[in-house]
């Protein structure tokens, strides 16, 4: 028997995005898993169009799948943020676990319905902490809502976590969504970590031919936290790191993780597609850069010691990490 896997989902102004990945979802090729898509207080009527697609009145148009109307109306769970922090919540939360399990639809959603936006980290964590103290789930996974899966995606993730009771991480191939209009161009497939160098982690695409690679999966230091299965039991560390508002997080839990002796591990026929940056297309790109500059530094101040010794070094990586990749654009 297959273990029940919790999918956390988190949307901010992204309903579009969101119920192509849930349609996808809906449509898997695995037998128990429950979504869990937090709302990080959108202002786009996300939440009104989600609903609308779990009663089956939102069609879904994707390159990836066909629509059905045969797995709705999807039944639907809607929690506030607050609800879920009332000490009385606990009391109540096996009559919830029965209702949302008993669910005579084989498609269920519960939504979270956050007061602001936490950002990728604690909004993530909300759900996690669901899947954990009210699911009781085995695993969990952390889904970028601009994804579409392959029908065996989650199968593939689970039989490489249940493989080694070290791995602790399980990440997908992930593709671009369209690159130049094609869509098999790999965008991550996990990475490398190297805290003496600025941005403190790189992807293992730089060292790593994956077109003539024979294995079906690959030691990692980190995954990628668009498509990350955390393996829910004795592991020390379960939650993303709220310092980190947007980025890094998943290279910082796969660190502590490996610390303590665990691993990260590829599944290379986990297949997924990703709207690369769709987040990051919300905001402006000066903010947007020196975000991505603050983070990375705090995720290499966080681990390395001597940090500070070494920034001026560190300043002149920005610099010339940041003109390669501009020239790199322009010729």
């Amino acid at each position: 028997m297959l273990p029940e896997v919790a999918v956390i989902l988190l949307n901010w102004n992204g309903w579009h995005d969101t119920v192509e990945c849930l349609e996808s979802l809906f449509q898997i090729n695995y037998p128990s898993f429950q979504v869990i898509l937090v709302d990080n207080n959108s202002q786009d009527n996300s939440l009104d169009q989600i609903r609308s697609y779990c009663k089956g009145e939102l069609t879904v148009k994707s390159k990836f799948f066909q629509y059905t109307s045969l797995n709705k109306p999807v039944d639907l769970f809607e929690f506030d943020e607050e609800e879920l922090n009332d000490p009385e919540f606990s009391d109540s939360s096996t009559e919830i676990i029965g209702k949302i399990k008993d669910s005579p639809s084989k498609c269920s959603l519960v939504l979270i319905k956050n007061s602001t936006n936490y950002g990728f980290a604690k909004g993530n964590n909300i759900g996690i902490r669901f899947a954990l103290d009210v699911l009781e789930a085995p695993y969990t996974l952390l889904l970028n809502n601009d994804t579409v899966v392959d029908k065996e995606f989650l199968r593939e993730l689970v039989n490489v976590a249940k493989s080694d009771d070290k791995i602790a991480l399980v990440g997908s191939k992930i593709y671009y969504y369209d690159f130049q209009g094609k869509t098999d161009e790999i965008w991550c497939v996990g990475g490398k970590i190297d805290l003496n160098q600025y941005p403190g982690h790189y992807a293992v695409l730089e060292d790593v031919d994956i077109d003539s690679y024979q294995g079906a999966t690959l030691d990692v230091d980190w995954v990628s936290g668009a498509a990350m299965l955390i393996k829910s039991g004795k592991i020390p560390f379960h939650y993303l790191n709220e310092e980190f508002f947007f980025g890094c997080e998943d290279a910082d839990l796969a660190l502590k993780l490996h610390q303590q002796g665990f691993k990260a591990i590829t599944a290379l026929n986990s297949i997924v597609w990703h709207k690369i940056g769709s987040s990051r297309k919300k905001g402006k790109i000066i903010n947007t850069t020196l975000s991505e500059i603050k983070t990375s530094l705090k995720f290499i101040k966080t681990h390395k010691k001597g940090y500070n010794r070494h920034l001026p070094i560190y300043y002149m990586q920005i610099v010339y990490f940041y003109l390669s990749a501009f020239f790199n654009r322009v010729f």
